[in-house]
C-alpha cells in the first residue's frame, strides 16, 4: 500500500483529511440479534481489536457502552428505542434522509477532546442484500469500519475483506493498516495529511 493509497483511505468526499482511533477501551453492546449472532458480532470484534492492539472492556465508566449496533427492519424502528434521540441529535430528520437514500447501514461518531473515537453508533437495515451476507462476514466488515474513522468513499469500490478459499478474511493490507493506525506513539487523530506518510513509515511488509 502507498502512503498515496492509505492518504486517499481518509480523505473524505468533501477532500477533508480526517484519521482517528479509539481512544478509549471499545464497548460494544447489539441490538436486534440472536444470541447466535450476537456472538459472533462480539468475536468480530474482539478479533479486529486484538489486531489492533487495542482493548475492549465489559464496561466504560462514563457512557456504559460506547459502541452500539443496531439490527432491524425499517429505519423507523429507531424512532422507538427509548432515548436513542438524545444519543442522537436530529434523529428523526436522519431517518428520513436514510429512508429516502433507501440505505442499509449508517455509522455516527462521537469523539473526544483530542479528535479521538469516544463512541460509535452502527445501524443496520437488513434488507433483501444484507440478509443475503452471511453473519462472520457482515459483523468483520462492519467492526472493521469502526475501528478506525475511514473516508465515507473508503470502501465504495472495493471491500475491507478478501476471500481465501471459502474463508472470509480481512484484506492483509487494510490489517496491516489497522496495525499501523494503533502504534502508542501515533497521535489519536490527525487532520494533515501528511499523517499517511507516518502510518505508511509503520506498515508491517505483508508476509
Amino acid at each position: 500500500m502507498t502512503p498515496e493509497e492509505i492518504e486517499a483511505l481518509f480523505t473524505r468526499e468533501s477532500g477533508e483529511f480526517l484519521f482517528a482511533r479509539w481512544g478509549r477501551p471499545i464497548v460494544p453492546i447489539v441490538f436486534g440479534v440472536e444470541d447466535e449472532t450476537l456472538s459472533t458480532v462480539k468475536g468480530a470484534f474482539e478479533a479486529v481489536v486484538t489486531l489492533a492492539g487495542h482493548k475492549m472492556a465489559e464496561t466504560d465508566p462514563e457512557l456504559g457502552a460506547n459502541c452500539m449496533v443496531f439490527f432491524f427492519r425499517d429505519w423507523q424502528e429507531l424512532l422507538d428505542v427509548p432515548d436513542l434521540d438524545r444519543l442522537i441529535p436530529d434523529l428523526a430528520p436522519l431517518v428520513g434522509r436514510l429512508v429516502e437514500a433507501d440505505a442499509n447501514q449508517y455509522r455516527i461518531f462521537r469523539f473526544e477532546e483530542d479528535g479521538a473515537i469516544r463512541a460509535a453508533f452502527v445501524f443496520l437495515r437488513m434488507d433483501k442484500q444484507l440478509s443475503k451476507v452471511p453473519a462472520e462476514t457482515l459483523a468483520l466488515s462492519q467492526v472493521v469500519q469502526t475501528i478506525l474513522l475511514w473516508s465515507d468513499t473508503a470502501f465504495r469500490t472495493q471491500s475491507p475483506l478478501a476471500v481465501a478459499g471459502e474463508t472470509t478474511i480481512l484484506r492483509p493490507d487494510i490489517a496491516a493498516l489497522i496495525r499501523a493506525a494503533y502504534d502508542p506513539v501515533l497521535p489519536g487523530s490527525a487532520q494533515d495529511a501528511s499523517h499517511a506518510l507516518r502510518l505508511f513509515a509503520r506498515l508491517e511488509p505483508l508476509q
